[in-house]
Formats: structure tokens, C-alpha cells, sequence
């Protein structure tokens, strides 16, 4: 502990204070020394000034240029790896022998060119002149002046770079060339040869971009040099590129090296060529193990690092041989890496990339460096230019240059972690914050002093205070004090960095002056500023213009009314879209999802309406300023505007909303106005639209499109009205803009949000014309700026709300001591609390508290995006997991990332639905920023509403874990449990009177930080059950009837395959069943086992084909009926015999994956598991004949299997049912149809359930604390309940913000820590756990989403649809043809009303859904039974379990996941039928006939050809469908019932179907199709 405190007061506070600079221990000695003689040099630098002001910002400049120009060129050199190894010396004392060493050309004059040499071992022993290899932040070692003097040695050294300049004209690469041993009286070979190239021109494209570095082994005379009789002269080793990996016990930082291998045969190479060499050597001896690499890049592996950096290559003979001597004594081998300098001239670099990062911040691109170098030139001349004009004094001279050292200090060295950044590990953008800040703040210095010493500027009062040259003189002083404090400020993370200050910014600019709505990235806000300035600009003329027209007493210029329509039109436009466009061009994905296409239509149908309605509203607002009504009704038409819009607002949201919560006014114990599903204990159909759901929408239809407009635009008027008679040339510019700017922003403000304007609106014209006239400007002016002042008014009061709420000493929870020492110590600093609540509301930043505990301080400001990271959940199926992953470890197998699908699909289904049920009042009062919690039985998600829009709502759900912590239980508990049973009062229990809460309820709920809004929001979504795999087949009789579904699932599927004609004339499966045709063939596999298989012969001990056949040839016969072209069925038969291999491959593959111990439970589930998701191995020679053809295992064995599972399932609650071949052939049929069985890692799995799939089934294996269980998972499409949980937002901001500072920051790593316990009053653990990983953990966080209100379709059946152009031309067209029709059935005296009225019903129909699907028209009339084969239910659907409206087909993936599915172009086909309504509409009527979306599809193989197809007497003879309902009705007759004999028509479960001579028919709900033309014509014949 004492250690991490000293870690947390070095790294943290000290460097904070300074810039980065602090002395690390861990470090070199060279490396704390330049830190701290480049600060000294930075801090004293600026008193120079005097002296040598002009050179200091080019001295600087030119600094740091040098400085990042070096550090970029050594990264860049050590990716390009040109690493230099010395070769081996003799082993000799003849001081005679001169070694000429290489020069800086790299030239040389030996007669033997050497090219490479052999590797260093990573194991050799290092001397005092070597650092530890193992760390690159362990301390360096000093080494003495000899290894000085060796270091300067070259002779013996030889480039090992893959294209070095020394190699690179060499042609000797392929060629090794024998060692030779060098005579006692010769001097040894040089080892380079050519000149030196560019490395650019040297690389190839493969080893560029693999960064591919030398590879290098070195051998060690350790043993000593009396064992040697001769020099070992450098051998070539030829580096493969592509090798196999190879271990290394090499400790080395995961930040700089990639691995990097050597084949084998590179190694048996060297292997052969040492033993060549002669003497003797031991592996061991000679430092080289064959398994071992040396890594390359940074670190090297094996390379030495010192403290000499930089060394120039340059040697003397004499040098050469002293080196030669020392050489003999250590035989150590040195590595350098070359920096070229200039083409042929270079520096020997004696250092690693990790050694150079702990010395200076690494910057991968250029235009950073420029960057760099920029700001601090700008930093130095800023400050040179504020020093200059004297602005500092005394010792204030001093604490500024330490300012501008600290700024400047950290662009090369910076503080990591910093005290504002949002991320563990580097941080590159926090290094710009300092330099940023300061030149912005001396650029604003300057500026003020400039502009309060001048006479241009004139004084002016607002609101009593006076605006003169002295108020910016006062604010240049707070801003020299505020620089003054940079290492305080920066010390507490008080400012933001870079791109979170732009976004902050520039989006609280377009929020309170132009009325936008919340951002959700930097590009966002910069996006929607520019929109909002381009429109102020573009009525900013017309308005001028209006101001400078004259004005009657009666009488509103052309030009005024032509600015308010345009303005009012474009605040709507901007009011209906989002602040982030990319949507309209986001890439296409990968795997097919329908979401962005979904949120593409939803966008281009919001442009469409607005087309038209702009105009409209344009074309009615100029008419209504141009008849002066504004004007001339004043100033009564004011006040009633005000009652008005107060009288509205306070019954829309205030009462209204009161009425529906839970707990209203924290009294009542139910709500007064209740849903219908409020009593219902299961939720089994979507929520029914309310009488004050639709009296909810319509109160904020008429606030937001006639009241609140009628006010912006009465006060535009008068305050235009009013300057035109004070006509003031200088100030009607301002005036003008004034009148723009406001204008837009109360307008965008009143489409978006107008929950919050009627609170505004009544304050303003109280307190300003009747409390305190005289403060008035012009209401306008008025009502602008409360709407800013009480947007940071709501704001304190939430911060006040939760301080209040945590520190209550009646209700803390004390997660650790420290909570305990600080509680006390934090009460006397109350009045401090206040002020700073006040400064956070002020510059929207969260007040978060320390450790978790009962102080608190203030962060840094962020934007309504608080999070700074943008972390969405990457789901791991098998679409991005290596294959060999997922057979053998299988990763995502953890119940976090499965369970996570059902918080994306959770996603989805408020994305269609929630900006519907906000506008209906379902979730209470919103507004932007607001946090809400969704509570169910397993799923439970905070839901952030970012972006609130005029029809758009941006939110992002992160959803915890199904099974959390015990502090998440408890918080679980605190907001599900009611508290309408409480009967206490203090401290006895008197009762409460009946619907209300009693005293302490009341209390209680007063002093929560959250509370109750809605107990049963419906949403679709998915009821999850699981079962034990194990206790469902523990004995053995389970199993067996697991393998005889098993046997019987392949049979069925076999027979069902458009393929079994090919399979049965295949002559390699023919041959290779041939053996079974025999009558004394059996497969006494050790796999088989009377146990488990019901067809086992113990006589035989196997499995015989007779024995198979008289278990299953009753199965087959009645399969192979169902077939359109039925085959032989004996049994000697072809189609038997196939069956019976495939029935034995099958149970032989389950033996394989169970090891061959399927009779214990254990290797049986995992066998089983292993067979469903998909891995099949085929071990046996004889089911070798299964690739022929390898559908015979994706379409025939891997549906068996998981069609057994739910066959399996099925059977516990119908043991004897499946009996009945029928029933069992129907069942498997309909599992087919509606339910999807797959693996949960199959990315079909996923495409499933984003599709809405009405079932799915799965096998999973669950390994987790310390349990290994299979269970098997089945989902249900359905309506789920939860509760809607409101969160005070600033309690949301100010919790993460504490876990932030606490991990990252203050580095607690303790998963106990005090801040994450639980704290019912507060939600402490869900909010904190629901933060971005590493610091929360949520098992999903969705991207932001946006969700439109044009997608509800409850909400249209109030509102009506979008008034677009094409809609517009559909309800001409169709009211045209109904009038048409209306005009010839009345002219026409044997017309029927009736009948003319259904000519548009069936569009009607379409269209226009009903809000209550159970009162549709298909269930208003008596039916016979029918057979319905239900679709999928897509998210579009209000409710209903058939789902009769638009279905959803489901992904291609999951149409061909079965041959019985129908094809893409069947279902394609079947959507365009809708148009045929109509005209069938012509003759019948619509309560004899109702329309439906369920269909009953034929499978796409039992179709004719389209030629047949096109026959209409064809047509009629293959399908069966009957228009009539009853026996009542008229038609019944005339169409009767089409029967086809031996033909399956249609699928389902409810089909009776006998064998294959019997005649099917079937009724069904009426679905035009291919042969409504030929009843049309029977009709009229």
C-alpha cells in the first residue's frame, strides 16, 4: 500500500504539477538525467528573455524539431530493424594482427564477403556494460572505460539486416559460402560488401509490411579459449520468411516485439554447419539452444543496451587492436542498430524502443510531430509576448515560466495517467490539453487587454449590469490568475482534454443560443453548429431587412412575415433531425442487418414529410404575421397566449404525468390513470393505447405546433415592432441577429423538448411584468435568456437532489473505513459543497464523490454524452473466432457474451418503439441527459436518452449481468419490491389509510435518487428457459430415446433432400455401401451399445441391418410417402440401405466426439455438444464415402442432431404421442417452420433472433466459476414486462466520474472497493457496474441508436402517418377511385353501397393498422378452423400472437437452413400480392371476405415450373386454398374447395394429411395469389 501511495504522490501529483517530469527509480540514470536537465533548460530558458528575446522562439522551435525529428527516426529504425551483431574474434594474443574495421560507406577490401551471422543467444551472460534484456524500464548498468573502448570496435561486426545496405548488391543470399578458418599469421575478412542503399528501395513489400527484422544467432566461446585450437570464423544461416513458431523463455514487453520465428530447417542447417567447423562445442556451451528465437525490433532480444546512445562510427587501428584483445577475454557479442544519417554515413544506436519510450512520448505520424512542434513554438511565443508586456511581477514571473515549461515539457514527456483522461495506459490526446489551454487562455489575455484599452467599445447594461472595457479588463485578470494555477488545476483534472472540450463546447453553444439538441461525437457538434449558424444566417437578412422596412401602427412588413415563415419552417426541419447524418451513408456490414437500412427509411421518409411541411407551415405562418393579427390584438392577445401555454403545459406535464406514476406525488400508493396491463400478472399481448395516452399526445401536438409558436412569433413581432421606432443604424444590426437568433432557438426548443417551456414561460412573464417590471428588457430578450438561466437551474437542482440524497446520515451505507473517517469531516464543509454544486451546474460538469464516500469534488465538464469512450460490445460467435478456437477452447462460451444477444435484440425493440411510447407519456416526464433503468425477472439495463429530437429520440442501453453480484441483487431487490404494505409511522405501525403510503414510505421514496415510473412497460423481447442437460438424460432410457429421434431425424431428413436421387444413383456411395447389402453384415462398432440404441443386436453384439429395419422401416416407408415422387422402400433397397450408413455414421460420430464412452453421461454431453455445434470427425474408414457429397452431413446428420434435442424435449410432455409416424412427421415438420435449432455461436443464430424468430433452441456449455454444466436453452417470442426505473442523471455523471478518477487516476485496483458497494438510495453498484469496461461490466453496450416516432404504429393511429408526397398522391388516387366507384354504384341501380365501399378497403387494410389487434377483421367474423402457419414477428407489428400485418421474412441464412423452408423468391413474390387486394375489393365485400397476412407456403421443391405455373387450369389443379369462411357464405359456392391427391400443399402442424393415395384438403385464410386471376374469372362467367 505504501508503495502504490508513493507510485500515486511521484507519477500523479508531482508530475501533474510539473508537466510529467518526475525521477523514476525504475529508470536509467541517463534517463532521469535528461528529464530533469530538459526541464531545467525549459524552465530557465525564458529568463533569457532580457538578454536574447528574439532567439528564444527560434532556439525553441529548432529544439523541439531536432528533438521529435530524432525520436521519430529511431522508431522508424527500429520497425525497419537494421540491427548490427559483431562476429566472434580469435582466439588469439598476436598483437601484430591489425583488424581493418568497417567505415562509415560500409565498404570494404577483404577477398570474403560475409553476409550474415549466427544468432545470439538471449541466455548469454551479460557484463557491467549490458542492461538486463528481461525489463526495458530496469535500471541500466554502468560500464567501464574498456567496454568504452570496445564499444568503438567494428572489425569484427557484420549487418544481419533482412536488406541492409550491405547486402544489398551482394547476390549472395541463396549461395551460403563455407566457413573458412583464417591462418594464425592473417588478418580477418571483413564482413560487409557494397555500398550502402536507401532502406525504402531495399525492403520488399512482404517483409514491409511485416516488419520483418534480422534474425540473428550468435554462438559463445564459453568455455574459454584454451579449448579451442582455431578462430571460429562468422558462418551463414539462410532465414526463411515464413517459419513455424518456436518458443522463447525471453521476458519482454508486449508493447514493442512481435513474434517472430525460424523454420526448422534453417536451424538442422546451422546445426551441420557448426559441426563442420571442427573443435568441440556443446549447445549449452556455445550460448545457442535450438528451440530458442531472438526477438527482434525494440527490444532485440539479445541486444545490448547502454548508456551511450549515440555513437559515431569511428575507429583507429590501434583501437581496433585493443579491442581484439579484449575480445579474447569476454568473447562477448555486441549488437547496435544503424541510423543513417546520410546516404553511405550512419550512427551506431546503442538502445531499445522501450528505453527510448520511458525517454520521450512516441508519435506515429508526421503531422503530429508538426503538431508538436507548433504548439510549443506557440507556447513559447505566447508567453515571450505576455512577459514582454509586463502582465507578471516578482515571483509571479517565475511561477509563469514554470507554466510555459510545464506546457512545453509535456508534448515530450507527458502525464501518464493524467488526472482528466478517460482511459487506462498512454493517452495521446491528453498531451495537447496544456499547451491548448494556455495558448487559448493567452490568446483570450490578450485579446481582453487589447479591447478594454481601446475606445471603440461602448458600455451597455442587461439586467443592471453594466458591460464596459473595465469588465474585460477584470476578466483578463481571472484569466492570468487562472493560468497562474495551471499545475492546481491540471493536478485535480478540473479541465477536459482536447476533443472532449471542443465537443463540450461547441455543443453547449448550440444548445442554449441556437436551441439545438445534444451531440454525439466531436464531428457531431462541429456538424451541427455549422447547420444552425448557416440558418441564423440565412434569415438573419430577412430580418434585417424587415427592421429597416417601415412599419405601420397596422401594418407587419412583406419582408418580416416572409422571415417568420421562413424561420418557423426551418426550426421544424432542424427540430426533426439528427445532429449525427452519417446514417445516410454508413457502409454496408458484413453480415446482413436490417437496422441501418430500417434507420435509412425512417430518415429519408422524415426528409419527405418535411418537404411538404415546411411549406405548409411557411405558406400558413406568412399569411398569419402578414393579417397583423400580433399587432393588433395586443396586449391581450399576449396574456392568453400565456394562460394559455401555463394551463396546457401544467396539465400535460405536471398533471397529467402525476396521475400515472407509481407512487404519485409520493402519497397515493397506485396510480390514478393506469394501463390496462397494470393488473395483469403476465403480460401476453403489446401494450393497449389509453384514452389519456391519446388525450397525452394531442395536449403535446397543440403545445408544440400552435401555442408555442404563436408565442415565439407574437413576441418577434413586438420586439421587432419595437425597434423599428427606435431606429439606431449601429444597433439594429444587433438587434436583428438578436431577433434570429432567439427566434430559432425558443422555437427548436419548443418542437424538442417542451416538457420543460411552460415552467420557463410562467416564470418569465411573472416575474418580469409583474414582480420586477423594472429589471424587464424586452420579453424576448426575457424569455431567452431564463430559458438558458433554467436550463442550469434544473441542473443544480439535481446536483442538489443527489448530494442530499447520498450523504443523508440516516441512510448511508459505508462501503469501507474510509467512508467512515470522511462522513464526519464532510459536514462542516456544506457551505463549500453549495458553492461547488453551483460552479458545476454553471459549467455542466458531474460533482462526483471521492472513493465513493460522503465528500465531494468537482470534474471536469463533459458534454450529455458523458463518456468520453466509445465502447460497444463486439459480439465473439464464429464468425470471428478461428475455427481451431472454437472446436478445442471455444471462447465465447461464457453466459456474458451468449446472454448479450438478448440486450442487442432488447436494443432493437426500443429502437422501433421507444420514441412512440415517450411522445404517448409511458415513460413519465424526459428530457435530455436522463438516465433510466429497465427492470425484468433476468434483464436489466440502463437506458441513456442522449439526443431528444421533434420526432427522434438517441439513446445507447448497457445491460448487466443476469446473475450479478450480491450488491446488484440487493439494489435489484430495492427497485423491484413495492412499498404499499408498509405501515409504519416513525417508530410503531398505526396503518395508512386505504391507497396511500404510509409516514415512512412517504419518507422513504422523498430521499431516493431514483424512483418508480412505470411498472409494466411492455416490449417484445424473448422468455429465456434452461434446463439441465444432465438430469434430462441421466439414465439410460432418456438416451435411448434421445438416438431413436436421433436415428429417426436423419431418416426424415434423408427422405425430405431434393438431393436423394443423386445420393442413391452415386456409385462411391454405392460401392462403399455395397458391404451392408449382405445378410450377415453387422457393425459391431464399440460405439454401439444395447443401452442406448434400440435396434442393437446383442446377438450379433451390433448393429445389423435387419435389426435396423425392424425398428425403422416403418419410419421409412411412411417418410418415403411423403415424398412428391415416392421411392423404393424395401428393405434390401437402395433408399434403406442409405438410411442405415447414414444412421450408423451418425451414432458413430456421436461415439467419436464422446471418446467412445457414450455410456457415461459425462462424454455423452459433450459428444452431443460437440455433434450440435456443428463438429463432425470422421475417424472410421468405413464412413470415408460420407464426402461424397458433403451435404449429407450439413443437410442430413447436423439437423438430426438438434432436431433430436427438441424431439427430445418435446417428449416429456407427450411421451406416447410421437408414436403415431403422422404426428411425429407433422411435429418435425412445424419445428422446422417456426423455430430456428442452432448453436448459440452460429452468426445464424444471431440473424434469428434480430429477425424476430418465434422460437430457437440451443445446446450450451457453461464453464464458469469452477461449474461445467450443459444446458439447453429454448426462446420464446413474446411480450415482456418491465419496470421503468428513473435515475437522477447527475447521480449517474457524478458516480462514473468518481470510478474514472478512482481507477485510472488513483490506480485502485481493489474489485472491493468501497465506491462499488451497494447503496440502495443511490443504485450505487448497477450505475458504477454498468460504466465501460475495464471500469464497469456490462455484458453489452449498445452503439448509440436512434429511435423515430414515425416507426410506432400506435402512435400513427393517433397522429396519422408522415404527410409525405407520395402519401399525398396515394390518397388522391384512392379517394378518386372510391368516389369513381361510389358515383357508378349509385348511378348503377343493382349497385350495392357495400360493395363500392370496399374498393379502397384492402388498401386500408394495409396501411392502416389497427391500434387493437384483437378487434381486427380477420377475427370479427365466425371461422372454421384454419390452418395458419405463423411468421416471424417483426418489431413493425402492434401486437397479436399470429402477427397478421407485413411479416418479416427472415434472412437467407435461415431460409436455407432447411430444404422444407420456402426460397427468396417465393417469399418475394408473395409480397407483391397486396396490390391484387384491390382489385378483388371490386367484387366482393368486405364483411363477406377479410384479408390476412398468414400464410400457409408450400416448401420451394414441391412447385411445378413456372411454364406450368403460367397455365391457369394448371394452376387451379395444384393448389388448394378456399375463399369462403362458412357455409353461410355466398361464395363458398361458387369457388368450393380445391383438392389435390398425393400432394403436401402446405406445411404445418395442424395439417391431417393421410398416405400418399389419400386426397388432402386443406382451408385456409384467403392470401392472393398466382391464381386469383382464375377465380376472377370464374366470378364473372
Amino acid at each position: 500500500m505504501g508503495s502504490q501511495a508513493l507510485q500515486i504522490l511521484r507519477q500523479g501529483v508531482w508530475a501533474s504539477l510539473t508537466g510529467g517530469w518526475y525521477v523514476d527509480p525504475h529508470q536509467s540514470t541517463f534517463s532521469n538525467c535528461f528529464h530533469l536537465y530538459l526541464w531545467i533548460f525549459l524552465l530557465a530558458f525564458p529568463f533569457l528573455l532580457l538578454v536574447v528575446a528574439g532567439v528564444y522562439c527560434a532556439v525553441i522551435a529548432a529544439f523541439f524539431t531536432a528533438i521529435k525529428a530524432v525520436n521519430f527516426r529511431l522508431h522508424a529504425m527500429f520497425d525497419l530493424g537494421e540491427i548490427v551483431e559483431k562476429r566472434q574474434a580469435s582466439f588469439t594474443t598476436d598483437p601484430n594482427r591489425v583488424e581493418e574495421g568497417e567505415e562509415g560507406s560500409g565498404a570494404h577490401d577483404g577477398s570474403q564477403p560475409y553476409s550474415e551471422s549466427l544468432f545470439e543467444d538471449s541466455s548469454d551472460e551479460d557484463d557491467g556494460s549490458d542492461m538486463s534484456a528481461g525489463s526495458s524500464l530496469g535500471s541500466q548498468r554502468r560500464f567501464s572505460s574498456d567496454d568504452e573502448d570496445d564499444d568503438e570496435d567494428d572489425d569484427s561486426s557484420s549487418s544481419t539486416s533482412c536488406y541492409s545496405p550491405d547486402l544489398a548488391n551482394t547476390g549472395i543470399a541463396s549461395q551460403p559460402v563455407p566457413p573458412q578458418l583464417p591462418s594464425p599469421g592473417e588478418g580477418e575478412e571483413p564482413d560487409t560488401v557494397g555500398p550502402s542503399h536507401s532502406r525504402s528501395a531495399q525492403r520488399s513489400a512482404s517483409i514491409a509490411s511485416a516488419k520483418t527484422h534480422a534474425r540473428v544467432l550468435s554462438m559463445d566461446g564459453a568455455g574459454g579459449g584454451s579449448n579451442n585450437t582455431g578462430a571460429l570464423a562468422s558462418t551463414m544461416l539462410p532465414l526463411p520468411l515464413s517459419s513455424t513458431p518456436a518458443p522463447r523463455p525471453l521476458t519482454i514487453s508486449k508493447s514493442d516485439l512481435e513474434a517472430r520465428t525460424v523454420h526448422s530447417e534453417g536451424f538442422s542447417r546451422a546445426h551441420h554447419r557448426l559441426d563442420s567447423l571442427g573443435g568441440s562445442w556443446a549447445g549449452n556451451q556455445m550460448g545457442w539452444r535450438a528451440g530458442e528465437l531472438l526477438e527482434e525490433g525494440a527490444v532485440g532480444g539479445g541486444e545490448e543496451r547502454t548508456d551511450s546512445f549515440l555513437i559515431f562510427h569511428h575507429e583507429s587501428p590501434h583501437e581496433s587492436q585493443e579491442n581484439t584483445l579484449m575480445i579474447e577475454e569476454k568473447a562477448k557479442p555486441k549488437q547496435y542498430y544503424r541510423f543513417w544519417v546520410l546516404p553511405g554515413k550512419w550512427l551506431r544506436v546503442r538502445y531499445d524502443r522501450l528505453a527510448l519510450l520511458a525517454l520521450l512520448d512516441r508519435n506515429r505520424r508526421v503531422g503530429e510531430n508538426v503538431f508538436a512542434v507548433v504548439l510549443a513554438s506557440l507556447v513559447a511565443f505566447l508567453g515571450f509576448l505576455l512577459l514582454l508586456q509586463g502582465f507578471f511581477r516578482d515571483i509571479w514571473v517565475f511561477q509563469f515560466c514554470l507554466v510555459i515549461a510545464s506546457c512545453q515539457y509535456s508534448l515530450l514527456k507527458s502525464v501518464q495517467p493524467d488526472a482528466a483522461s478517460p482511459m487506462h495506459g498512454h493517452n495521446w490526446i491528453i498531451v495537447y490539453s496544456r499547451p491548448v489551454y494556455f495558448c487559448l487562455c493567452c490568446v483570450l489575455i490578450w485579446v481582453f487587454d487589447l479591447v478594454g484599452h481601446s475606445d471603440s467599445m461602448r458600455p451597455f447594461t442587461l439586467y443592471g449590469v453594466t458591460f464596459s472595457a473595465h469588465f474585460l479588463l477584470c476578466a483578463r485578470d481571472m484569466l492570468i490568475v487562472f493560468s497562474l494555477c495551471f499545475p492546481i488545476i491540471f493536478l485535480f483534472g478540473f479541465l477536459p482534454q482536447v476533443n472532449t472540450f471542443l465537443m463540450c463546447l461547441l455543443e453547449q453553444v448550440d444548445m442554449h443560443i441556437f436551441g439545438g439538441t445534444a451531440t454525439t461525437s466531436p464531428m457531431s457538434s462541429v456538424y451541427s453548429l455549422l447547420r444552425s449558424i448557416l440558418v441564423a444566417a440565412l434569415v438573419y437578412g430577412f430580418c434585417l431587412g424587415a427592421i429597416n422596412a417601415p412599419w405601420g401602427e397596422a401594418h407587419v412588413p412583406v419582408l418580416f412575415s416572409v422571415f417568420c415563415g421562413l424561420l418557423l419552417a426551418l426550426s421544424y426541419h432542424l427540430s426533426r433531425q439528427s445532429s449525427d447524418p452519417t446514417i445516410l451513408w454508413s457502409p454496408p456490414l458484413e453480415i446482413k442487418d436490417p437496422l441501418p437500412e430500417k434507420l435509412r427509411n425512417s430518415v429519408k421518409e422524415t426528409l419527405h414529410s418535411d418537404l411538404v411541411m415546411c411549406l405548409l407551415m411557411a405558406i400558413i405562418t406568412f399569411a398569419i404575421s402578414a393579417s397583423t393579427v400580433f399587432i393588433a390584438l395586443q396586449p391581450a392577445l399576449s396574456y392568453v397566449l400565456y394562460i394559455l401555454a401555463g394551463v396546457v403545459g401544467f396539465c400535460t406535464h405536471y398533471l397529467l404525468p402525476q396521475l400515472r406514476k407509481q407512487l404519485p406525488w409520493f402519497c397515493l400508493a397506485h396510480p390514478v390513470l393506469r394501463s390496462r396491463e397494470y393488473s395483469q400478472f403476465e403480460v401476453r399481448d403489446a401494450a393497449q393505447l389509453m384514452w389519456f395516452e391519446k388525450l397525452y399526445a394531442w395536449l403535446q401536438c397543440v403545445e408544440k405546433y400552435f401555442i408555442y409558436p404563436a408565442v415565439v412569433l407574437n413576441s418577434l413581432t413586438t420586439e421587432a415592432h419595437t425597434v423599428s421606432q427606435n431606429p439606431d443604424k449601429p444597433g439594429a444590426y444587433g438587434r436583428a441577429l438578436f431577433i434570429s437568433v432567439a427566434g430559432m432557438k425558443l422555437l427548436r426548443s419548443s418542437f424538442c423538448i417542451p416538457s420543460q417551456q411552460y415552467v420557463t414561460l410562467c416564470f418569465t412573464a411573472l416575474f418580469f411584468q409583474f414582480d420586477y417590471p423594472r429589471f424587464s428588457q424586452t420579453f424576448l430578450l426575457d424569455y431567452y435568456c431564463m430559458s438558458i438561466l433554467f436550463s442550469k437551474l434544473w441542473d443544480l437542482l439535481y446536483k442538489l437532489r443527489f448530494v442530499l440524497t447520498y450523504i443523508a446520515p440516516w441512510q448511508i451505507t459505508w462501503g469501507s473505513a474510509f467512508h467512515a473517517v470522511a462522513q464526519p469531516f464532510a459536514v462542516p464543509h456544506s457551505a463549500m459543497l453549495f458553492v461547488q454544486a453551483v460552479f458545476s451546474a454553471l459549467f455542466s460538469t458531474p460533482l462526483n464523490p471521492v472513493l465513493g464516500s460522503a465528500v465531494f469534488v468537482t470534474s471536469y465538464t463533459r458534454p450529455v454524452k458523458f463518456w468520453e469512450r466509445d465502447y460497444n460490445t463486439k459480439r465473439v460467435d464464429h464468425s470471428n473466432t478461428r475455427l481451431a478456437t472454437q472446436l478445442d477452447r471455444n471462447p465465447g462460451a461464457d453466459d456474458n457474451n451468449l446472454n448479450s444477444i438478448f440486450y442487442e435484440h432488447l436494443t432493437r425493440s426500443l429502437q422501433h418503439s421507444l420514441c412512440g411510447d415517450l411522445l404517448l407519456g409511458r415513460w413519465g416526464n424526459y428530457s435530455t441527459g436522463d438516465c433510466f433503468i429497465l427492470a425484468s425477472d433476468y434483464l436489466n439495463a440502463l437506458v441513456h436518452i442522449i439526443e431528444i429530437g421533434n420526432g427522434l429520440v438517441t439513446f445507447q442501453l448497457r445491460g448487466l449481468e443476469f446473475r450479478g453480484t450480491y450488491c446488484q441483487q440487493r439494489e435489484v431487490e430495492a427497485i423491484t419490491e413495492g412499498v404499499e404494505e408498509d405501515e409504519g409511522c416513525c417508530c410503531c405501525e398505526p396503518g395508512h389509510l386505504p391507497h396511500m403510503l404510509s409516514f415512512n414510505a412517504a419518507f422513504g421514496q422523498r430521499w431516493l435518487a431514483w424512483e418508480v415510473a412505470a411498472t409494466k412497460y411492455v416490449l417484445e423481447g424473448y422468455s429465456i428457459s434452461d434446463n439441465n442437460a444432465a438430469s434430462m438424460l441421466q439414465v439410460f432410457d432418456l438416451r435411448k430415446i434421445l438416438i431413436t429421434y436421433y436415428v429417426k431425424s436423419i431418416i426424415y431428413y434423408v427422405t425430405r433432400s431434393p438431393k436423394l436421387e443423386e445420393w442413391l444413383a452415386n456409385e462411391t456411395v454405392q460401392e462403399a455401401l455395397r458391404p451392408c447389402l449382405s445378410p450377415s453384415y453387422v457393425d459391431s462398432d464399440p460405439t454401439f451399445n444395447l443401452n442406448i440404441d434400440e435396434d442393437y443386436d446383442h446377438r450379433a453384439s451390433g448393429i445389423t441391418p435387419s435389426s435396423f429395419c425392424l425398428v425403422y422401416l416403418e419410419w421409412i416407408k411412411y417418410c418415403n410417402s411423403r415424398r412428391q415422387t415416392p421411392f423404393e422402400s424395401e428393405k434390401d433397397s437402395p433408399l434403406v440401405t442409405l438410411c442405415f450408413g447414414l444412421c450408423i455414421l451418425g451414432r458413430r460420430a456421436l461415439g467419436t466426439a464422446s471418446h467412445s464412452m457414450s455410456a457415461s453421461l459425462e462424454p455423452f454431453l459433450y459428444g452431443l455438444h460437440a455433434l450440435f455445434k456443428g463438429d463432425f470427425r470422421i475417424t472410421s474408414p468405413r464412413d470415408e464415402w460420407v464426402f461424397a457429397d458433403m451435404d449429407l452431413l450439413n443437410r442430413v446428420v447436423a439437423p438430426g442432431v438438434r432436431m433430436s434435442l427438441k424431439l427430445h424435449q418435446d417428449h416429456f410432455t407427450s411421451p406416447d404421442e410421437y408414436e403415431d409416424p403422422v404426428v411425429l412427421y407433422d411435429a418435425i415438420t412445424a419445428n422446422e417452420d417456426k423455430m430456428l435449432i442452432s448453436h448459440e455461436g452460429d452468426p445464424v443464430w444471431r440473424s434469428a433472433i434480430l429477425a424476430n424468430m418465434p422460437s430457437l433452441l440451443a445446446l450450451r456449455h457453461v464453464m464458469d466459476d469452477g461449474s461445467d454444466e450443459y444446458k439447453i436453452i429454448m426462446l420464446n417470442k413474446r411480450f415482456l414486462s418491465f419496470r421503468v426505473i428513473k435515475v437522477n442523471r447527475e447521480c449517474v455523471r457524478g458516480l462514473w466520474a468518481g470510478q474514472q478518477q478512482e481507477l485510472v487516476f488513483l490506480r485502485n485496483r481493489n474489485p472491493e472497493r468501497g465506491s462499488i458497494q451497494n447503496a440502495k438510495q443511490a443504485l450505487r453498484n448497477m450505475i458504477n457496474s454498468s460504466c465501460d469496461q475495464p471500469i464497469g461490466y456490462p455484458i453489452y453496450v449498445s452503439p448509440l441508436t436512434t429511435s423515430y416516432a414515425g416507426a410506432h404504429v400506435q402512435l400513427r393511429s393517433v397522429w396519422g402517418g408522415p404527410i409525405s408526397p407520395h402519401n399525398i398522391y396515394t390518397w388522391f388516387i384512392s379517394s378518386w377511385d372510391r368516389l369513381q366507384k361510389g358515383c357508378g354504384a349509385g348511378c348503377n341501380s343493382g349497385g350495392n353501397i357495400e360493395d363500392s365501399d370496399c374498393g379502397g378497403g384492402s388498401t386500408s387494410i394495409s396501411n392502416n393498422p389497427a391500434a387493437h389487434p384483437p378487434q381486427n377483421t380477420a377475427s370479427s367474423i365466425p371461422q372454421p378452423h384454419h390452418t395458419i402457419v405463423q411468421t416471424s414477428m417483426g418489431t413493425d407489428n402492434p401486437v397479436g400472437p399470429s402477427w397478421p400485418l407485413h411479416p418479416q421474412p427472415l434472412p437467407l441464412a435461415l431460409l436455407s437452413q432447411s430444404e422444407g423452408r420456402m426460397d427468396a423468391g417465393l417469399v418475394s413474390s408473395l409480397h407483391r400480392t397486396s396490390s391484387i387486394h384491390g382489385l378483388l375489393g371490386q367484387h366482393l365485400s368486405s364483411s363477406q371476405l377479410s384479408f390476412s397476412s398468414s400464410v400457409a407456403l408450400p416448401p420451394a421443391d414441391r412447385f411445378c415450373p413456372s411454364s406450368l405455373q403460367d397455365n391457369p387450369s394448371h394452376r387451379a389443379s395444384q393448389r388448394g386454398l378456399s375463399l369462403g369462411h362458412g357455409s353461410g357464405l355466398p361464395y363458398e359456392a361458387l369457388y368450393s374447395k380445391w383438392s389435390l391427391s398425393g400432394r403436401k400443399g402446405f406445411n404445418g402442424p395442424a395439417v391431417m394429411e393421410g398416405d400418399g393415395s389419400a386426397s388432402q384438403s386443406i382451408r385456409t385464410q384467403v392470401r392472393m395469389h398466382a391464381s386469383l386471376p382464375d377465380l376472377l374469372i370464374h366470378k364473372i362467367s
